[in-house]
């Protein structure tokens, strides 16, 4: 699996444009499912939380919702002008919130497991190293 080092900004842009993708890919094929674009949701928060730099792995969590928020719009079944195309977005978002959540907590333990393994690379690193007086 490739190793990307995303900055906090890269890692928001490459979730909402991963997203916007999988809306495009679901309007076509899956007829604007919202089951299919909230399942392709959770690799894409997962994939976001793995590239993210370790300096930058608190942005993971907030990035993927954002995500999910501008990728729906494609797939959310809104009609009827701007106010229409609106509550179809909140719609979506209030009744695939499921998807949401699973997303975020997806990304926030990947990114939690992440920061717990560096501390203990670099507490280990400290053990081992002469002390220098």
């Amino acid at each position: 699996m490739p190793r990307p080092r995303l900055t906090g900004l890269g890692g928001g842009l490459f979730a909402s444009a991963a997203m916007l993708f999988v809306a495009g890919i679901c309007w076509l094929l899956f007829d604007s499912s919202l089951f299919a674009y909230g399942l392709l949701f959770l690799p894409v928060a997962a994939a976001t939380a793995l590239w993210v730099r370790p300096a930058d792995l608190i942005t993971a969590p907030v990035s993927v919702p954002i995500a999910f928020a501008a990728g729906v719009w494609p797939v959310s079944g809104g009609s009827g002008g701007f106010g229409g195309e609106l509550m179809g977005v909140v719609s979506a978002l209030s009744l695939h919130a499921g998807w949401l959540y699973a997303g975020t907590l997806a990304a926030g333990l990947i990114a939690l497991v992440r920061r717990a393994a560096l501390s203990g690379r670099r507490r280990a690193a400290r053990r081992s190293s002469p002390a220098a007086f």
